[in-house]
């Protein structure tokens, strides 16, 4: 069973920066570099939100429009990790942020709704204070 493990969050002020790590583990059938992997965050008491997704080949990346110029996505196969890089930060980035992979290999996922993964970390929390 695939396993993700997020770190990275923390404290940070406005118009500062943060990065994600989320590393993979558990591949038995299939490879880490076989997946798309996707950012999706939620601030309590409301849905979840998609931020950003990668394609398996590190070189396409997508993002949600709220996040976009401003938030990288990247990811290191041979580590079985994807980073968020957050800069400029604003005050509505604060949340709780899962990395999640796709029940499908080979393709990119660029939407919150769960039953699209099937492997979530257990979440960062993004605090933002001036």
């Amino acid at each position: 069973q695939v396993q993700l493990v997020e770190s990275g969050g923390g404290l940070a002020q406005p118009g500062g920066s943060l990065r994600l790590s989320c590393t993979a583990s558990g591949f038995t059938f299939s490879n880490f570099s076989n997946y798309g992997m996707s950012w999706v965050r939620q601030v309590p008491g409301k849905g979840l939100e998609w931020v950003s997704a990668i394609h398996r080949n590190g070189r396409d990346t997508y993002y949600g429009d709220s996040v976009k110029g401003r938030f990288t996505i990247s990811r290191d196969n041979a580590k079985n990790t994807v980073y968020l890089q957050m800069n400029n930060l604003k005050p509505e980035d604060a949340a709780v942020y899962y990395c999640a992979k796709p029940r499908q290999e080979f393709v990119v996922v660029t939407s919150p709704q769960r039953w699209q993964y099937d492997a979530w970390g257990q979440g960062t929390q993004v605090i933002l204070s001036s």
